[in-house]
């Protein structure tokens, strides 16, 4: 069995610099049947999660080694590397991604054997998409820390946990990306942040790297924001909220 790569520690800076929004909850799916992994990664954008794929343990362990994850879907029976062995992984990082595990067991002594090994929650295969659904909601809002303080800058005030954006005091309706652009801007603290970095934190790894989205939501967030611009735009480097 490959080594086991290092999983990000809970508290690490790129875990807790993130935000934890339900619109941002970010979810890995390890399923070695490509046909249901890719079926459960579809049904669950449409529910407005960022989700990744991959199809053995190995790279499963890539992916949490290198993405902060709030929930991962693991089927148990994984090739290359046990989803057992994954499990272990990561409770033994202490990461804070939630896990459940899926698998083609029914008896008693198999789901607890699989909650002993430290998964979060069990689901045996087949089930019902809104079950699963329900359940991964249910982990992501555990593996939340406290909700996140409002950030305010340049008159704008965003607050995560209400999901609610007010400039100058007056209320501005934002679009799910919209609103998450403007959180990483303003988490920023002024300091420039790349297009290629937007793309990363509010999208997932689906999204074209060579894509307009970034700049498109950018235009339409300007807009709604208002006169005078606050967004400024750094030539060959990025965006910023000074």
């Amino acid at each position: 069995m490959p080594a086991l790569r290092p999983l990000p520690q809970a508290g690490s800076a790129g875990t807790a610099g993130r935000g934890r929004e339900t619109a941002d909850v970010r979810v890995l799916i390890a399923e070695d049947e490509r046909m249901l992994a890719d079926s459960i990664a579809e049904g669950l954008r449409a529910e407005a999660l960022a989700v990744d794929v991959v199809y053995d343990g190995d790279a499963a362990l890539e992916r949490l080694g290198v993405n902060d994850y709030d929930v991962l879907v693991l089927d148990r029976d994984l090739p290359v590397v046990h989803g057992d062995d994954v499990c272990r992984a990561v409770v033994e990082s202490g990461a804070l991604v939630r896990v459940l595990m899926l698998t083609a067991a029914v008896t008693v002594p198999a789901r607890v054997d699989g909650l002993r090994l430290g998964a979060d929650d069990y689901l045996t295969k087949p089930f019902a998409f809104e079950e699963l659904v329900a359940r991964v909601q249910a982990l992501s809002r555990r593996a939340r820390p406290a909700a996140p303080p409002a950030l305010e800058r340049a008159g704008i005030r965003l607050d995560p946990s209400r999901q609610e954006v007010f400039r100058d005091g007056r209320y501005v309706h934002l679009a799910r990306k919209e609103f998450g652009l403007l959180a990483e801007l303003l988490r920023a603290d002024g300091t420039i942040v790349s297009a290629e970095r937007l793309l990363e934190k509010v999208w997932d790894e689906h999204a074209d790297p060579f894509t307009n989205t970034v700049r498109v939501t950018l235009m339409k967030l300007r807009r709604k924001l208002g006169d005078p611009p606050v967004i400024e735009t750094v030539a060959g480097a990025g965006y910023r909220i000074p």
